[in-house]
Formats: C-alpha cells, sequence, structure tokens
C-alpha cells in the first residue's frame, strides 16, 4: 500500500502540487542513477536525477491480486549516464528500478508508485526502450524442464545431437514421428511422445482392437 505524506496530500488537494516523476536505478556493482522528466535536476534518495536524460514513461499495465505487471521507459544513450558499451556489457541487466512521483518544488514530499526489474533494454537509434517487469514476474517463469509430447530440444543442439550438415535443408516440428522418420535419432528424443492428452481421457476398450495394456503407439 503506498503512503503518501500528509503534506504532500494537502498540496495536491490544494493545487501548489508539482508533480513530476523519477527513477531510481541500483545496479549490482553498487552504481545507482537517477533520471527524472521534470526540466531540472532533482534529488531523490540521496540520488541525483539528472533532468537531460531524455526518460519518460511509457506504457504501464499492473492490476490486483498477484498480476506480475509490465511497463515500459525510453531514454537515451549518452556518456553520462547510461552509456552504450554498458549495455553491451550487461551491466543493467536485472538493475532494480523505482518510480517515485515526487512534487517537484518540494523533492521531499514523494511517494514511490512502484519497484521492478529491468527485464530487456531495447536500442532504437541513439536513445533506448527498457522493458520492466513486477516484483512477481518471477512466478510466471518457467524454472526447469516440463513433461509434453514434442522435444524441447533445437534442431542440431548438443542434446538432439542431428548433424545438420547431412539435413541442410530440414525443418523439424519436434515430433516423436518426425524425429524417428526422417533423422533416425529417437534415442535423443528430449520428450516424453507417449504421454496421454486429453484425447485419452475419453478413450475406451475398442472391441477387436489390442487391450493388453502396451503402448498405444
Amino acid at each position: 500500500m503506498r503512503t503518501i505524506p500528509e503534506e504532500m496530500t494537502a498540496r495536491i488537494e490544494s493545487g501548489a502540487a508539482m508533480l513530476c516523476h523519477a527513477w531510481v536505478l541500483r545496479r549490482a556493482d553498487g552504481v545507482e542513477l537517477g533520471f527524472t522528466d521534470h526540466d531540472r535536476d532533482l534529488v531523490v534518495e540521496a540520488v541525483t536525477c539528472r533532468a537531460a536524460s531524455g526518460w519518460m514513461a511509457g506504457a504501464a499495465e499492473s492490476a490486483l491480486g498477484f498480476s506480475a505487471g509490465s511497463a515500459t521507459v525510453a531514454g537515451g544513450l549518452d556518456d553520462a549516464a547510461i552509456t552504450d558499451a554498458d549495455v553491451e556489457a550487461g551491466l543493467y541487466d536485472g538493475v532494480s528500478v523505482a518510480l517515485w512521483r515526487v512534487d517537484w518544488d518540494r523533492p521531499d514530499l514523494r511517494v514511490r508508485l512502484w519497484t521492478a526489474t529491468l527485464a530487456r533494454i531495447r536500442r532504437e537509434g541513439a536513445g533506448f526502450t527498457a522493458e520492466l517487469e513486477g516484483p512477481l514476474a518471477r512466478l510466471e517463469r518457467v524454472v526447469g524442464r516440463t513433461y509434453g509430447r514434442d522435444c524441447d530440444a533445437m534442431l542440431g543442439d548438443g542434446r538432439c545431437g542431428v548433424d545438420l550438415a547431412a539435413f541442410p535443408d530440414a525443418v523439424c516440428d519436434k515430433r516423436w514421428a518426425t524425429c524417428v522418420g526422417t533423422f533416425a535419432n529417437g534415442a535423443n528424443f528430449q520428450r516424453f511422445p507417449d504421454l496421454p492428452g486429453d484425447d485419452f481421457l475419453t478413450a475406451a476398450p475398442v472391441e477387436g482392437g489390442r487391450n493388453d495394456g502396451r503402448s498405444r503407439r
């Protein structure tokens, strides 16, 4: 739950508040950076938020309950802030980002809107768009492998083992029949082709069929 300072609430209700956004980034190496969409620098949480950065808020999605939430911000790449070299080096992967709503006339009056993790940075010419994920986004990630009928290896990778040079025009649909019939690679199939599907729930013995408990393949 957000807690808005009483003095800030009073200034908002009276129309005296001058509001802007400020972002505070904290990298894993301890570097802290700040940005604002105001026209002059502000200090938020002892971090100077630069006004000349070109940062601006983009689309945001959030919901009640256990929704992960997401947002985007855009800005410029420059030597004094987020540099092209640092982005390429991965120094902003997984960075913690906090968005504040600040009274720029009284920067001590502020409320934190949300915190997020920088998931991806997409370069766009001399600038970038950063995609942010909420704290519950980790719950939506698949960790480890899952059960399924179709192979989860990439054709020709280490787990697959197929020599792509021998199949220059091959396309694999990850099905058991294709793996065996086209590539003769059933020994390296990385899933469970006999895993029952929805059709198994409605299957029934057929008179005259083979009903001995073995594989239905």
